[in-house]
């Protein structure tokens, strides 16, 4: 295995467990100690996920999973860096909730970083997978549906157990692709290269 996959496996995995503690809720996350070990783990989990654009195969569609996945671990980074400077307020409550505010305020700050980012990564990785859906559709499933459930899970259901379960979902897809693409009949093409051409 290339080590470019590695560092795609490293990333999944940080990624996931990060989001298992995230599931803990805000009280666990914000009584860590020394540090923020939920979200240093997704920032540098989320980081690495851009290698994903590295193994598949290359075609239009690629291109722009590529494209979208590159601003969505900018906006993932971005966030985390919003989040571990909540974090560093404890036990301020007033102070977490002044500065909530003035991020939710700022549309050039919210916009990019809570709402587009982490979207923009999700769906980058998904259209990765799309490239799959004919050849194995049921893992492609698993990282197409899986990642808007992360997103229903947390914001709409506020249910940080399913969360978890729809981003190991997500992450398990993915690793099970990043071995369909080693697979011998596997000729280094996706089937919709031909009409890229």
């Amino acid at each position: 295995m290339s080590k470019t996959k590695i560092l795609c496996l490293i990333g999944l995995a940080l990624f996931v467990i990060s989001y298992i503690m995230f599931s803990q809720g805000s009280v666990f996350i914000y009584s860590q100690k020394p540090i923020d070990f939920a979200h240093w783990m997704n920032l540098i989990g989320g980081a690495l996920l851009i290698n994903f654009n590295n193994v598949f195969p290359k075609n239009k569609m690629n291109s722009v999973a590529s494209f979208l996945t590159t601003l969505g671990v900018f906006g993932n980074v971005g966030l985390c860096a919003l989040d571990l400077l909540m974090w560093s307020y404890g036990n301020n409550f007033a102070g977490r909730a002044e500065l909530g505010n003035q991020i939710s305020n700022t549309p050039s700050i919210f916009y990019p970083f809570q709402v587009l980012g982490p979207s923009f990564l999700l769906t980058g990785l998904s259209l990765h997978a799309w490239n799959f859906i004919r050849r194995k559709p049921f893992i492609s499933l698993l990282v197409i549906i899986g990642a808007p459930l992360i997103g229903i899970s947390f914001f709409v259901l506020k249910n940080g157990i399913l969360m978890a379960i729809c981003c190991l979902l997500f992450a398990l897809g993915l690793g099970l692709l990043l071995f369909q693409s080693e697979n011998k009949s596997f000729d280094g093409k996706s089937e919709y290269t031909k009409n890229d051409k």
